[in-house]
């Protein structure tokens, strides 16, 4: 099984939007897909149970069918900074439980996992003291030496935010597999020329565009899953 984190530019730039996109257009290629997000903060109660509206979407999107409480196994109350929900609720954001639910999918030997993070990528898990330094999801990912999808949300300062990430990532010591752009807001001024900016300082290549609240090109889509296999 072919394993990458999803990441962003910053919360609210359409990562699990993009993720959702990619795990469809995988199953229209005849593979067996799973998203998965270890993380989620902001949660109604369904049917008897906490769910996440982001990890309910990656579900749905999957090719596998399978509970909610193994795409998402740590869901949190309030929309809030992760963290700061489990100190409210009393949860330990472990590495070990977020391994644990990933080896859960990987029982399942399907063909993509896509794992979706929350926030940006120094996403933190823990709060940090001079005893004990602040754990990142980034540390997990470095850990699990994972690569990563980068998805770019198109407005204003996005040149900055992409640089910076994808400067963190290539730190941490891990591989840019591609980044995709996500029109957010469909009025962002000089649109192209930004891409084109994009496109000259990222060494790593752009999987695809997602227009605003438009069918991405199918043929892109398809091309961006067979670059992940």
């Amino acid at each position: 099984m072919k394993e990458y984190f999803i990441t962003g530019t910053d919360t609210e730039v359409g990562k699990t939007y993009v993720t959702c996109h990619l795990l469809r257009a995988a199953t229209q290629a005849q593979l067996v897909s799973v998203g998965y997000k270890p993380i989620a903060a902001g949660c109604d109660f369904v049917n008897g149970e906490w769910v996440n509206e982001d990890a309910a979407n990656i579900q749905q999107a999957s090719g596998l069918t399978l509970p909610i409480s193994q795409i998402n196994p740590i869901a949190l109350k309030p929309p809030i900074a992760p963290h700061i929900a489990a100190q409210e609720e009393g949860v330990t954001l472990s590495d070990k439980d977020i391994e644990n639910g990933l080896n859960t999918l990987r029982a399942h030997k399907g063909d993509l996992l896509l794992m979706e993070g929350a926030g940006g990528w120094r996403l933190p898990l823990t709060t940090g003291t001079p005893e004990s330094p602040t754990r990142y999801l980034s540390d997990v990912v470095s850990a699990l030496k994972m690569d990563v999808i980068l998805v770019v949300g198109m407005r204003l300062g996005c040149l900055n935010h992409a640089l910076l990430t994808a400067e963190a990532i290539r730190s941490d010591g891990l591989t840019i597999k591609g980044w995709v752009a996500n029109d957010i807001t469909g009025n962002m001024t000089r649109y192209q020329e930004n891409l084109d900016s994009l496109k000259a300082m990222l060494p790593e290549p752009l999987l695809a565009e997602i227009p605003f609240q438009r069918a991405p090109d199918p043929q892109q889509l398809a091309g961006a899953v067979s670059q992940l296999l």
